[in-house]
């Protein structure tokens, strides 16, 4: 049975201090490299949502020994060097619903003398996974059912692995990181030409020593490692997740006579295109307290209610840097003043759910008129004044936490009545959401 919300009231002005869970990106990413490290690595805040117990279930079938205190949140991962899992017959390894999960976790697996059944849910199994099954057949991997695209899929690793030259196109950080990953099992140097985005694994690769070379060359950057190089274990504190705090930058925005400030938040500036872009819209969203650890940027976000918002035309130079965020920007600008304009966005169908046709679905059903871009991008005409006072339910779009929590904003900025099914879906990735809007800020909302 589904799990759901009842929102019938609007969030009162609030003033307030938050932390927000622990960034995904870099919890998984410490996972995968700590199964890798010799020795013992330990992390502090990593991420307790559905997505990251996915990756350490996934590394406990492959031997590696995990203890994590979810009351301290602290976690230890003993790895054994590169080319260190247990490989067994019959083994499946299941990413539920993330996508990070599968494509950088497969990328370990090149060298599987063992054939290993990857699978995912509904979701999941829906996504192309060619983008990165294809590079990884390059370095030797083989993967059936042949010409396959989707999960379920088997993968069968080489003894005879080779490094590559990879072209990546689209700037998607997960087949960049598949790839990198990879290289670390292959003798020789990975090249790889990618266009920018997120770049946590090149900052985790130079803070371990891992041979790593990057510069930027017209509008791509080269990435050269050299592999079979083992790295030791290391010690890590998760910074909160940007993408997490972009819900509350946004609710804070709407809200009438409000503050809030999100302490130690990571901001990797190609993480921060949805600060870029609201505060092109007239936010001012300011940054404090900032601190370089590790390669990373860390900072408190303060963020006060916006009197007038004005609309975009956004640059496609930021899209990358808010790929996950722009289904909250979206209803921002549905609050702005004018038409914004979205374009050369064609990824966001290609996630979870399609974000793209689901924003234009929820602007629509708010009496937000918008058009659809062909296959990449929205007009937005935005209705400042926008005040709702009827029912509205969202429900079957395939459990996309975003999808979710754009519509528990909307409720609590524009009022209506709303029934929000498949609440749960929240765990993959945020799974504190509905405890910071009702414990810290003093929400009421039914389930």
């Amino acid at each position: 049975m589904s799990k759901y919300i009842i929102i019938n009231n609007k969030i009162k002005k609030f003033d307030k201090k938050i932390e927000v869970d622990g960034d995904k990106s870099l919890s998984i990413r410490f996972a995968l490299l700590a199964s890798q490290a010799i020795g013992k690595s330990t992390a502090y805040n990593l991420l307790k949502s559905e997505d990251v117990f996915s990756v350490v279930n996934c590394l406990k079938k492959l031997g590696v020994k995990i203890r994590w205190n979810k009351k301290n949140n602290l976690c230890e991962i003993i790895g054994n060097g590169l080319n260190s899992y247990a490989y067994k017959k019959n083994l499946i390894l299941n990413g539920n619903n993330s996508g990070t999960c599968v494509r950088l976790l497969t990328s370990l697996l090149i060298n599987s003398p063992e054939k290993i059944k990857i699978t995912g849910d509904k979701s999941l199994s829906k996504r192309d996974m060619k983008r990165i099954t294809e590079p990884l057949s390059k370095f030797g991997a083989s993967f059936y059912p042949k010409n396959k695209s989707t999960l379920p899929l088997y993968i069968k690793g080489s003894n005879y692995l080779t490094p590559i030259h990879y072209l990546e196109l689209k700037g998607s950080s997960q087949c960049k990181s598949g790839v990198m990953l990879a290289s670390l099992l292959t003798e020789g140097e990975t090249i790889i030409k990618c266009k920018p985005s997120r770049n946590h694994t090149e900052h985790l690769f130079k803070y371990l020593k891992i041979p790593i070379k990057i510069k930027k060359k017209n509008n791509f950057e080269i990435i050269k490692i050299k592999g079979k190089k083992n790295f030791n274990s290391f010690k890590y504190i998760i910074p909160g997740d940007i993408s997490s705090s972009a819900f509350f930058i946004v609710l804070t925005l709407l809200s009438k006579n409000s503050k809030l400030i999100i302490k130690k938040v990571g901001v990797n500036k190609s993480r921060t295109g949805v600060i870029d872009i609201l505060n092109k819209m007239g936010a001012k969203i300011l940054l404090k307290n900032k601190k370089n650890y590790k390669g990373e940027k860390i900072a408190d976000i303060h963020v006060k209610s916006s009197k007038s918002l004005k609309s975009i035309n956004c640059p496609t130079k930021l899209n990358t840097s808010a790929i996950d965020e722009f289904l909250i920007i979206f209803l921002a600008a549905a609050k702005a003043k004018g038409i914004s304009y979205f374009k050369n966005l064609e990824e966001l169908n290609k996630k979870e759910s399609k974000r793209l046709d689901w924003g234009s679905k929820i602007l629509k059903m708010i009496g937000i008129k918008n058009k659809l871009i062909g296959n990449h991008g929205i007009k937005i005409w935005g209705r400042p004044n926008l005040i709702l006072n009827k029912n509205y339910e969202i429900k079957n779009y395939l459990k996309d936490h975003r999808v979710m929590a754009m519509s528990t904003i909307a409720a609590l900025t524009l009022g209506g009545k709303w029934k929000i099914h498949d609440s749960d879906s929240i765990n993959t990735s945020f799974p504190s959401f509905f405890n910071i809007l009702q414990k810290d800020l003093g929400l009421k909302i039914y389930r």
